[in-house]
């Protein structure tokens, strides 16, 4: 069939390891399925009876019918989901393709025998062949969209991966050199101090380049905070003042690896490090609701300057929240009096 998934791309098997149909039990699905199901059925009732004599009786019939056929292939695929996704693209779609024929053809048998409101038009076998050509026609269609939307978001996760390991492999030269200077004058003067810098600067570049598919937990990221404003403090010394508010209990929640870490470097690069007089930082993590909440403030001068790395930054951290929390997760920014600020939030019940 040539709106069968697998026909566009030739590759035999689900290379994603995902099934290319969705979750069709879950609320939202349910929702949308019977709503479409009832929008076709509308449009078929105007399509066959005029407006000043509209066919109540042919719309509730159909209704039923229709509503019946959709969600009862939609339980049984979903029940079958498991199973279908460790076959090849063309087998799982050939057997979502049965399922939904069986399940229109034994209906259209139900209904034929024992369902007496049944116009004329629906007698004999042609009304019966009619309904398994609209069924295998909207699957094939159904089916072939679940597929492409399956491709689109893998190719934005993709991106979002790419963003992501060119996140983790970006080391800003003038933090690299900063640090290495601070850390050469400490040798002689305080020794001890020095050794500390080079490890914390270590542990730092180890994180930073570590598996980007393995999420860490809150406390992780704050500690990794903690070391890259540990380096900053050496250079900047009272410039660079924190002020942290953390609730510790949300130190085991779940969080996207090198989360923070950049936003605390924008807060020091954009803003502590272009004032004079320096300021302070603050970082606060609490629970609002089902949603873990991080806010991170930072003083900017009068006039701000570069602030394109900033920006794409930001961009980068929001698009990754979005990919993988979805509209349940946001990061929102804010100027206020020569005050910056960055609140993002993700919900904590979900694994990233």
């Amino acid at each position: 069939m040539q709106g069968a998934p697998g026909s566009a791309t030739g590759q035999p098997e689900q290379q994603s390891g995902e099934f290319f149909i969705p979750d069709l039990c879950s609320p939202r699905s349910v929702f949308v399925m019977i709503l479409l199901a009832e929008l076709m059925v509308l449009v078929y009732t105007l399509a066959v009876s005029a407006l000043p004599s509209f066919n109540w009786d042919l719309l509730a019939s159909s209704s039923l019918f229709v509503q019946w056929v959709v969600l009862l292939s939609a339980a049984i695929l979903c029940q079958l989901r498991q199973f279908f996704s460790r076959l090849s693209l063309q087998a799982a779609t050939a057997g979502s393709l049965l399922v939904v024929l069986l399940v229109t053809g034994l209906s259209s048998w139900f209904a034929q025998t024992f369902y007496v409101p049944l116009p004329r038009s629906a007698e004999g076998g042609w009304w019966l062949l009619r309904n398994l050509l609209v069924a295998v026609v909207l699957s094939g269609i159904v089916l072939r969209y679940f597929y492409l939307q399956q491709q689109v978001k893998l190719r934005e996760r993709g991106e979002l991966q790419a963003r992501l390991d060119s996140l983790r492999a970006r080391i800003r030269p003038h933090f690299l050199f900063n640090t290495m200077n601070s850390i050469a004058s400490l040798i002689a003067s305080r020794p001890a101090v020095a050794e500390q810098a080079v490890e914390d600067l270590a542990e730092l570049f180890r994180a930073s380049l570590q598996d980007n598919h393995r999420d860490t937990t809150v406390s992780d990221e704050l500690h990794l905070c903690r070391l890259y404003l540990g380096i900053e403090q050496l250079r900047l010394g009272d410039r660079l003042a924190l002020d942290w508010s953390v609730d510790d209990s949300l130190g085991d929640v779940p969080m996207p690896g090198l989360l923070l870490q950049p936003l605390v470097e924008n807060a020091v690069y954009h803003g502590v490090a272009q004032l004079p007089q320096g300021g302070t930082i603050r970082i606060a993590v609490a629970q609002m609701g089902e949603l873990l909440q991080v806010t991170i403030e930072n003083p900017v001068p009068a006039t701000p300057g570069h602030t394109e790395g900033n920006h794409m930054a930001l961009a980068n951290i929001e698009q990754r929240l979005q990919g993988l929390f979805g509209e349940e997760a946001s990061l929102a920014t804010a100027l206020d009096k020569e005050c910056f600020r960055v609140v993002l939030q993700y919900p904590m019940d979900r694994e990233p």
